[in-house]
Formats: structure tokens, C-alpha cells, sequence
């Protein structure tokens, strides 16, 4: 079915305006996540729409930068008397951060939630001793659970943990004191605002049950690749404005969802070798890898990569020592991309 058609049919189930916000979670480059060129276009999709009683945000994301939802969520607002969010499957970090600004999150027994504790990466960062030419992440959690397990060991003193500290920095690779500093900067502005996000509801919420919320998905859960669904989220995290899909509604946003999977290759394996073809030399492949979508209008970020055959010289010992051997291999190099 018509993907415009399964937007109509939540529409008039749900008596709400929808907008699907779609981003690729392939492996390799045809990958897309959370990033602020998206206010522009959200911005074009809602004057469109104009001030209705609610909107739906019908989202699938692994997630991207985390400085995004509350500049989405505040915006979408100022259309809608009520804001949800439906996740037809994962709405993981920034896209758990947009769910926590809705007045409503529908959840199927698909759906699910991530931790919200991101990694950083900047260019104090240490050096990849792979390629230097990138930086290696830093879990913020991971920083925040080495000084937890030196308490839980006994160290207390603060001259122990000084030391502890330092051990950072006489590490190889090396983590630059700013590298650090900028993951406890992280740390503490997401739970500024997943704390602002969580208070921007309709209902206000108590202050102790944002905090438990706040606490669980930044510090407790221990993992960024703990994945929470509708139950847990709920009863045990204590999102109160989850609400379960009813039979016919999950059944609709699964559809939908497929038809983006199809449509966008979801899921599907990333490999140079069967991207340009069975004996081709030169190919060139268009990607959707993003998508905003209403009954109005449809915004895409296309990605275009051209691939081609070649050479590359390997280094092969022997007994008469090294000798260079051709070996074929795909070369590729992005074109064009862009949202259209």
C-alpha cells in the first residue's frame, strides 16, 4: 500500500497530522542519523500543515546529534495543542530524547527505547592507533563507571582519586584533560535537556518522576546498547506517557514502516563488491537515506556513490622476500548528496 495512503489511515485513527521522520541505519556510508539540517524542512512540512489540535511524529532513528530534539520538539509545538510521537520500531539516543518530549509515546510490542548517554568526540580526542587520521569516541558512562568501580574498590581519599584520574591522561592513547572535561560538559547538558524536554509536556509531570526518568536513562542502565521496550519503559522506568498501540494501529505503523524498509533498503548489507555488479567496471547507485514525509509533502536525503573497478598493490612475503601483487578491488567515492 501507498505509503501517502498508511499516513492517512493513522491520521484518521488517531483524529491527528502526521510527520514521518525516517533515517537510514545501514552499515558503511549509507548511513544518515539525527542532524540539525532537519529544522528547515520540519519547518516548510508544519507551515503546511498549520496549527492543529495535534501531531503525530511518526519516527524510526538510531539516533545522531543530541542537540536536535529540543530545537524539533519546541518547534513543532508552536502547530500542535498535543504532541506525540508513534515508533513503529527503534527510536534509539537523540530519537529516545525526541520521544521524551512528546505528550504521548505509542509503542508497539516492536517498539523500543535506548539510554540516552552519548559519546563524544572531538579533536582532543585520542588518535585511532588504526587511522590516525580519526579520533576515538568517548563514552560518557564509561568515564562515569571507572571512577565508580575505583569507589566501590575502597578509594575514597581524594588524593587516590586524583591518581585515578591521572591515569587518563598517562594513558596510550592519551586522553587530553579537555577530552575529559568535555565529556562531563556531555554528561550533564543532556540531563539538562532531558530533564527540559520532559517538562515541556502538557501535564506537568512531578519533579521526582523526571529525575527517576533522567537518572535511568543517563547513568543506570549501563549500557547504550540496552534497548527498553513499551513494558519496562513504563512500569519500570516510569514513563507514564507511553501508551500501548491498539491491534489495528500497530498493524498500520508496522506497514508503514515496512514500506520505508523497502523503499530505503533498511537493514540490507552494505558491500562495494555487489554494489557496483556482477562484471561491471563502472556503476553509479542512488541512495535514499533520509526521509520527511507528510501528506503534503515528501523531503529526501538522496545520497549518490560511484563505484568502480581498479587495482590496489598488496605486499606478499615470500621466500625471496617481499614482492607487490596487484589484487582487484572496488573503489568508491560519494558524488552528490543532499536533501531534496
Amino acid at each position: 500500500m501507498p505509503k501517502k495512503e498508511l499516513i492517512e489511515q493513522i491520521e484518521k485513527a488517531r483524529n491527528s497530522k502526521v510527520i514521518t521522520y525516517i533515517t537510514s541505519d545501514r552499515k558503511g556510508p549509507v548511513n544518515a542519523r539525527i542532524a540539525m539540517d532537519i529544522i528547515p524542512i520540519f519547518s516548510k512540512q508544519l507551515r503546511q500543515i498549520g496549527k492543529v489540535p495535534q501531531i503525530d511524529l511518526f519516527l524510526y532513528s538510531t539516533g545522531g546529534d543530541t542537540m536536535v530534539p529540543w530545537r524539533l520538539v519546541s518547534m513543532i509545538r508552536e502547530y500542535c495543542d498535543k504532541f506525540s510521537v508513534l515508533v513503529p520500531y527503534k527510536a534509539h539516543s537523540a530519537a529516545t530524547m525526541i520521544a521524551l518530549g512528546a505528550d504521548e509515546i505509542v509503542m508497539s510490542d516492536l517498539s523500543e527505547l535506548s539510554p540516552i548517554d552519548p559519546s563524544t568526540a572531538n579533536i582532543f580526542n585520542p588518535q585511532d592507533p588504526k587511522n590516525p587520521q580519526n579520533r576515538i569516541p568517548i563514552s560518557t558512562e564509561e568515564v562515569m563507571s571507572y571512577f565508580d568501580l575505583a569507589k566501590k574498590v575502597g578509594i575514597k581519599d581524594e588524593k587516590e582519586l586524583a591518581e585515578i584520574f591521572r591515569k587518563f591522561i598517562d594513558a596510550k592513547p592519551q586522553i587530553h584533560p579537555l577530552a575529559l572535561g568535555n565529556v562531563n560538559r556531555t554528561h550533564n547538558l543532556i540531563r539538562i535537556l532531558a530533564t527540559r524536554l520532559l517538562k515541556s509536556h502538557k501535564q506537568p509531570m512531578p519533579e521526582e518522576e523526571i529525575k527517576k526518568i533522567v537518572d535511568y536513562l543517563t547513568e543506570k542502565l549501563y549500557s547504550h546498547q540496552y534497548f527498553i521496550g513499551r513494558k519496562e519503559a513504563k512500569n519500570d522506568l516510569g514513563i507514564k506517557t507511553i501508551t500501548y498501540a491498539d491491534e489495528n494501529l500497530a498493524q498500520i505503523m508496522t506497514q508503514l514502516f515496512e514500506e520505508y524498509q523497502k523503499e530505503m533498503e533498511l537493514g540490507k548489507l552494505w558491500n562495494p563488491e555487489n554494489e557496483l555488479g556482477e562484471n561491471q567496471v563502472l556503476n553509479k547507485k542512488d541512495y535514499k537515506i533520509a526521509s520527511i514525509e507528510s501528506t503534503q509533502k515528501e523531503n529526501l536525503f538522496e545520497l549518490v556513490i560511484e563505484y568502480k573497478k581498479g587495482q590496489i598493490q598488496i605486499t606478499q612475503q615470500t621466500p625471496q622476500g617481499p614482492i607487490q601483487v596487484p589484487q582487484d578491488k572496488v573503489m568508491w567515492r560519494v558524488i552528490a548528496q543532499g536533501w531534496k
